[in-house]
């Protein structure tokens, strides 16, 4: 029997998703003798791989890294002030800033996004939750391994997603340390 190339399949770039079309999956069922339902649930289990990813939670506080770095657009001013450095990670802050509006509704449909961060292959970034009120929004992200204490050059690549749709991509952004 042939081997199922499950790496291959998770490193291809696909637009939308890792999961295959109804058609692949039928072919697949057929060159590698499996049942198609369960193709579907083991890469449906595979799309949620980052679920499963240990979770390090950052401790031994070391200090703090002054970073006051901005990015705006449409009214809003993207911050990060700086970096709590920890003995096994770092955490980031972005924080959202506008000005707030009658529209309370439509102020938190436009403003509560949730956001993502990456840096290089060398670090897992992985969001920690968030918080706000009227007019700002704070969205932690664990770092691990620690950054180096010297930030010269790292670059924090943010995208802004839509809620529940993790492939609708609002903007991105990068905010450049030194």
């Amino acid at each position: 029997m042939k081997r199922f190339p499950f790496k291959q399949r998770k490193e291809m770039d696909l637009k939308d998703s890792s999961i295959p079309s109804e058609e692949v999956f039928g072919q697949w069922a057929k060159k590698y003798g499996f049942y198609e339902d369960s193709l579907k649930a083991l890469f449906s289990t595979i799309e949620l791989e980052d679920f499963y990813k240990l979770k390090v939670e950052p401790k031994e506080f070391r200090k703090h890294l002054r970073v006051f770095k901005a990015y705006e657009k449409d009214e809003v001013l993207y911050t990060v002030t700086c970096i709590r450095q920890y003995s096994n990670a770092s955490v980031i802050y972005l924080y959202t800033d506008w000005e707030e509006s009658e529209d309370v509704i439509h102020d938190r449909e436009k403003h509560h996004r949730s956001f993502e961060l990456s840096i290089d292959d060398s670090f897992d970034c992985r969001s920690n939750g968030g918080g706000g009120g009227s007019g700002y929004m704070r969205y932690p992200f664990i770092v691990s391994p620690p950054l180096p204490d010297n930030l010269k050059g790292i670059d924090l690549d943010f995208t802004e997603r839509f809620p529940f749709d993790k492939y609708r991509e609002e903007h991105h952004f990068v905010i450049t340390l030194d």
